[in-house]
């Protein structure tokens, strides 16, 4: 059976739950989005739940917020079609929803209050777009990748041992 996360922002306008199989914080997205949003490190922690088993209580508390995206350049900007929801009230983050892949949702692991399994390492991902102030701590386990990394979500806690059936 899934793991049931239950999350909250800050003020507490909005509570949800979601179910996943994949709870453990491992990935870190230095994006700017990512980070500009809701990573006060300079980067976020994105998890994975069962987008159909997401339950939500103060839904008039929720904004979404469509980045704009463009190449490195600066040209062909195009906006996002991930859903960044998040509490108008106290500006949490809360989770991303993004109709191409309509299965999942990706809840911020800061606005998860249940306790998380601990990962046995970290991926670093994005750091082609970290600022200079930012300095990962890497350790000898993790992976780093400018970009994406090579596997999924899924196929990384099946690897770990970390999926919850």
């Amino acid at each position: 059976m899934p793991m049931r996360l239950e999350g909250s922002c800050r003020c507490g306008a909005v509570k949800f739950s979601v179910d996943s199989h994949c709870p453990a914080p491992y990935q870190l997205c230095y994006c700017s989005i990512c980070r500009k949003t809701a990573g006060g490190g300079g980067y976020a922690i994105n998890l994975s739940g069962i987008a159909g088993s997401l339950k939500v209580r103060g839904r008039k508390a929720l904004g979404v917020y469509r980045a704009e995206i463009c190449d490195d350049d600066g040209g062909n900007c195009e906006t996002s079609s991930g859903e960044r929801n998040f509490c108008k009230k106290c500006a949490s983050a809360l989770w991303l929803y993004d109709p191409t892949w309509p299965d999942l949702v990706h809840p911020f692991a800061s606005a998860i209050d249940t306790e998380l399994p601990v990962p046995p390492s970290r991926v670093h991902l994005m750091l082609r777009y970290k600022p200079g102030w930012v300095v990962p701590r890497i350790g000898k386990t993790d992976e780093s990748y400018d970009l994406y990394p090579r596997l999924s979500i899924a196929d990384w806690h099946r690897k770990h041992g970390m999926w919850v059936d």
